[in-house]
């Protein structure tokens, strides 16, 4: 259908890259989500300050600008001379160590990876539209059932695992999908900081061969293979919890 000049294997790799990128970053969003959704319910005022900031403004900073700025920002906060965090370092073990020992352990440079910056950045993202998916599936369970669980004597933990969790994912699991899709595409933007994803293997093959319609179609297609078989995955996972709750 598409001739890709030799290019196939190259775009498959990179479509692996794109893969690894988006099931990492979903990892750590989940985490952050669903600890953001457990400080803004808590009692405490501090943890639903902190969580309801990192919420806001999360949201209300555009992807790209946030991964711009923990990609280039964070090796400026690690590695300048003023306040990097490197540079203190080498200060303090030249400073403590009469014979230098430590020093020749530690790099003159730090570098940011591309594939660490884009996971943590889509991650970091991500996980504030989780505390809110999963802050309202949370309080889509009954109270009563809570309540029961504490007076058959079993700790919040134990509470939590057993009669929480199972029941906030059949709520969850709409909005949960939808930021997993959203999260999907929002790996292109890494192409921007250098790493070898999808994207950014189908532009330089555009830019080499000058045929741009067919690399970027290609990428176009591979995006929309990945979003049918999650949109299948997640609907059978919402078909499977729907019975369970019948």
């Amino acid at each position: 259908m598409f001739d890709l000049q030799g290019y196939e294997a190259t775009i498959l790799n990179g479509a692996w890259l794109t893969v690894q990128v988006a099931l990492l970053s979903l990892l750590l969003a989940m985490v952050l989500g669903m600890l953001g959704a457990l400080a803004k319910l808590s009692n405490s005022y501090i943890a639903k300050g902190i969580a309801t900031l990192y919420t806001t403004i999360i949201r209300g900073i555009p992807d790209l600008v946030l991964m711009m700025l923990i990609f280039f920002g964070g090796q400026i906060l690690l590695n300048n001379s003023l306040y990097g965090i490197n540079e203190w370092l080498n200060n303090y073990f030249t400073s403590s160590d009469p014979n230098h020992e430590w020093v020749s352990y530690l790099p003159d440079y730090i570098d940011i990876s591309p594939y660490a910056a884009g996971i943590l950045t889509i991650g970091f993202i991500f996980g504030a539209y989780m505390a809110e998916t999963f802050r309202g599936a949370i309080m889509a369970v009954d109270v009563g059932e809570m309540e029961a669980a504490k007076a058959y004597g079993m700790s919040p933990v134990l509470a939590f695992k057993r009669v929480l969790f199972p029941q906030m994912i059949r709520h969850a699991l709409p909005g949960f999908g939808n930021n997993w899709l959203v999260l999907l595409k929002t790996t292109a933007l890494v192409s921007l900081i250098g790493l070898e994803d999808m994207v950014r293997v189908g532009s330089l093959a555009a830019g080499t061969t000058k045929m741009p319609f067919t690399f970027y179609m290609a990428v176009s297609i591979i995006f929309l293979f990945f979003t049918a078989v999650s949109t299948g995955i997640l609907k059978l996972v919402e078909r499977k919890f729907s019975i369970q709750a019948r």
